[in-house]
């Protein structure tokens, strides 16, 4: 028998002889079995299974209260961050539900010699045979073996724990959720198109793409084809960004990247022709994550620009200041994860060691049905532990990567969303790209046109973008016959094929509710927008039945946009231009750099989750009103006055935001 291999840890008790009076037991969870698992041979009395029992977290329901206290701008409290350890032990479970646990566990006859609490005092576990862990939590594992891939876990259908203690228990392993023996995996090509990555399409070569308006004949040459070729210059004298000149030594701006690596060479050329004051030979910072590399040569399948032009943006409008590289995953799991599978879990283990095991949400760390499993058994993949609290989170970090939040359970979702909430707590933002389809998602997903619903008529919302303790950044552009004195629209473009309606993603959450920062806003949208789609107005709801199209209770992106089309960039060797919120992302990431730099030079703190600030203050951002985001057989939502779920609150006036934020404690 293989069950030491097959289980994920769980706490078990045995129940002994010894007990003084009978516990009355309640159902704790239940589950029918997926038609893909086929259930065989009850596991062997006297195996023995590794058990954890997840404790319920404290305060998990107070976490948005200390949040905005720290972060919203009229708090007495505003920008006095947390310490990790702080942020640890407030998430931590009660010392009352630690020893009513241990207490359970004694009287059925498990020494407190045998248990362990983890380090993160999420989780009490030990070993026990699976006669005594069947009896104590009155249930009975068998063997499942997937009708496909013969892959064995084991599981049961049901289990029990004591009335008077469940309300501490979260989640058991081995339980409803089949724990398995180990994830496979092997090397698979790299898909053609990045499914779950925002990466900007390309859009052709710069000679061909270059434009020049009549009406832009009177500015510097830099400037005058930005509407086509949208250079750092063009940023600069869009937002009205100074050129930098601050480094502090604790504001280098993170990037993550996944599925894709920049090549050392592009980076040089695109420093010689658009960023000639940085030094040929700066590259970010290294934090690789779980045997992840650094770069590969230009000529590799590897390198599509993502990451190239993710770092020639942010070095272009940061520089002296630095980028930290948070590349995730070794090269068996990245291609495929970019595919088809996951994205976040790793990196936020390699920030916050106690992720690693966390429970919340009835998730206990990472899912190994979602996420890599490490060491990786293929014969090329990484082959040491899975990296926990290894890298320090830099103040701003900016992702250019999600999925449509449909595609992931509810509960995996929330679990990382409040680790990007106990993140803000610490004083740092974390923004995310909104995404590239409108209301909908990539073709294919969900349905062939990307959208929701038997017919594919439902909006299809983004993940993390609906997490409502992250920024997300819309995209936004000037058409081609315009300056950088005119005003941007939506970003929206029809690149051909399944990118035909390309363009900004916004809209409402079925999994996470408007947070309080946002809802004057979004009920101002509503009416003013007028708008005729039928809607409905709950979470988690029946896509089958539903008449409606979006849902008007949930968290709603993005919060702010910038711009995303037409960026230039070296992509093995070649210059192209690019299009994507993937850009807008570490576009509006290095302005709160710069901000930081600011604040810090004068002894402030850095400006942490800025949600809250913006929203209060709509007025220090460039207000987007012309353009729409089509998806799902309509128009989508059309950017007006205000704040809209095309573009958010608008675009960054870099002045404006300097001198809020400094006003600010």
């Amino acid at each position: 028998m293989l069950l030491r291999q097959i289980c994920v840890a769980l706490v078990v008790a045995t129940v002994s002889t010894a007990v003084p009076a009978p516990v009355k037991h309640v159902l704790h969870e239940k589950r029918s079995l997926h038609v893909d698992w086929v259930k065989g041979d009850r596991v062997k009395r006297d195996s023995v299974l590794p058990v954890r029992i997840g404790l319920t977290q404290a305060n998990l329901d107070k976490g948005d209260e200390y949040l905005m206290a720290v972060s919203d701008p009229n708090s007495p409290k505003y920008g006095q961050y947390w310490s990790a350890e702080e942020v640890h032990d407030l998430f931590a479970p009660s010392k009352d539900a630690v020893e009513s646990v241990r207490r359970w566990l004694e009287s059925s006859g498990i020494h407190e010699s045998r248990v362990v609490h983890s380090d993160n005092k999420g989780w009490l576990a030990f070993d026990a045979h699976a006669h005594e862990v069947e009896r104590l939590f009155m249930t009975e594992f068998y063997e499942h073996q997937h009708a496909s891939t013969s892959s064995l876990k084991i599981g049961c259908e049901e289990y029990h724990v004591p009335e008077h203690i469940q309300h501490h228990i979260d989640y058991i392993t081995p339980g409803v959720k089949l724990s398995p023996i180990v994830k496979k995996s092997s090397m698979a090509k790299r898909a053609s198109h990045l499914a779950h990555s925002q990466k900007g399409v390309e859009s052709g070569s710069i000679a061909e793409a270059k434009v020049i308006p009549a009406e832009a004949l009177s500015l510097p040459a830099e400037l005058q084809s930005c509407g086509s070729d949208m250079t750092p210059a063009c940023i600069k004298a869009l937002y009205h960004i100074p050129d930098a000149t601050k480094a502090h030594k604790d504001n280098s701006l993170g990037l993550y990247e996944q599925g894709d690596y920049f090549a050392k060479s592009d980076l040089d050329l695109y420093w010689r022709d658009y960023a000639p004051h940085i030094p040929q030979g700066t590259y970010p910072i290294p934090a690789l994550i779980d045997g992840a590399n650094f770069s590969v040569p230009d000529y590799s399948p590897l390198n599509t620009g993502e990451s190239d032009i993710d770092i020639d943006m942010a070095y272009a409008l940061i520089y002296p200041q630095s980028v930290t590289l948070y590349q995730v995953d070794d090269q068996i799991y990245e291609p495929i994860e970019v595919a088809s599978t996951n994205l976040f879990n790793t990196f936020l283990d390699a920030l916050d060691g106690s992720y690693c095991s966390y429970s919340a949400f009835g998730e206990t760390g990472d899912n190994p049905d979602i996420d890599p499993v490490y060491p990786n058994p293929h014969h090329d993949g990484y082959k040491g532990k899975l990296q926990c609290g290894v890298y320090k989170p830099t103040n701003v970090i900016s992702a250019s990567y999600g999925q449509a939040e449909a595609d992931l359970p509810v509960a995996y979702t929330k679990r990382q969303c409040n680790e990007f909430l106990k993140l803000g707590l610490q004083g740092h933002s974390i923004l995310f790209a909104s995404g590239d389809y409108g209301v909908a998602s990539f073709h294919g997903d969900g349905s062939e046109n990307g959208c929701l619903g038997p017919e594919g008529k439902i909006f299809n919302p983004q993940y993390p973008s609906n997490c409502p303790y992250v920024t997300s950044v819309g995209g936004t552009m000037l058409y081609k016959d315009q300056t950088v004195k005119d005003a941007e629209s939506v970003m929206h473009a029809d690149l051909g094929g399944t990118a035909a309606n390309f363009s900004s993603s916004g809209g409402f959450s079925n999994y996470f509710p408007q947070p309080s920062y946002q809802k004057s806003a979004v009920e101002k949208y509503f009416k003013r927008a007028k708008l005729t789609y039928p809607h409905y107005s709950e979470l988690n709801v029946d896509l089958n039945t539903t008449k409606g199209l979006y849902n008007r209770v949930g968290r709603a992106y993005p919060d702010v946009s910038a711009n995303g089309a037409l960026f230039p960039a070296y992509t093995g060797g070649s210059i192209h231009h690019y299009y994507g919120a993937s850009l807008s992302s570490p576009l509006f990431a290095s302005v709160l750099s710069l901000i930081n730099e600011e604040r810090l030079a004068k002894g402030k703190s850095p400006v942490g989750f800025v949600n809250p600030v913006l929203y209060a203050h709509p007025e220090v951002l460039n207000d987007i009103t012309n353009g729409t985001n089509v998806g799902c057989g309509s128009d989508g939502f059309s950017a007006i006055r205000g704040w809209d779920p095309a573009t958010g609150l608008g675009t960054p006036n870099y002045p404006k935001l300097k001198k809020l934020f400094l006003s600010l404690p």
